[in-house]
């Protein structure tokens, strides 16, 4: 297969990349100051502020891991080997990825109440469930194409063995 044939999908995965990449380093570090300075006048929520801090920093690990796993399945793509048990485990690394980070998102949510129940504003607690199933909705879909997958790659095993 042609590998111009997958260069708009190696473009959009740079592109949701890119504004992930510019929040951990532009607008985090600029929350984490704005929160040092309300900790140091008493306010009481820093604590959760820090929480959900560390929670988006850590969950930009295995995101990134999975953008990077996106990037080897086009490779497979390429190289016609989409058909493959490298295919699948990829898939299933992309599907671990967004189910841990959901789990931390999960794990995050009592400190998104927290803020929310400070600033009286029960959107947030939207917010923070988006933040758990969008990733939620990606290990799904993942899942369902690795088993997807993986049926395919018997069925063209057993013909093989067949002919």
């Amino acid at each position: 297969m042609k590998r111009s044939s997958t260069l708009f999908l190696r473009a959009a995965v740079i592109f949701i990349g890119i504004p992930v990449l510019a929040m951990c380093l532009f607008l985090l570090p600029q929350i984490a100051g704005e929160a040092n300075e309300a900790a140091r006048r008493g306010a009481d929520i820093a604590f959760a502020v820090y929480a959900l801090l560390m929670v988006m920093y850590v969950s930009a690990v295995p995101f990134y891991f999975a953008l990077y796993q996106s990037f080897n399945l086009l490779n497979y793509i390429d190289k016609n080997l989409a058909f493959s048990k490298l295919s699948v485990r990829a898939l299933k690394k992309i599907k671990n990825c967004a189910l841990i980070i959901s789990g931390l998102y999960v794990a995050g949510l009592p400190f998104v109440y927290a803020l929310a129940e400070v600033d009286d504003a029960p959107g947030l607690i939207l917010i923070g469930m988006v933040m758990i199933f969008a990733p939620l909705v990606v290990a799904v879909f993942a899942a369902v194409l690795q088993r997807l997958l993986q049926e395919a790659i018997d069925i063209k095993s057993e013909n093989d063995l067949t002919v």
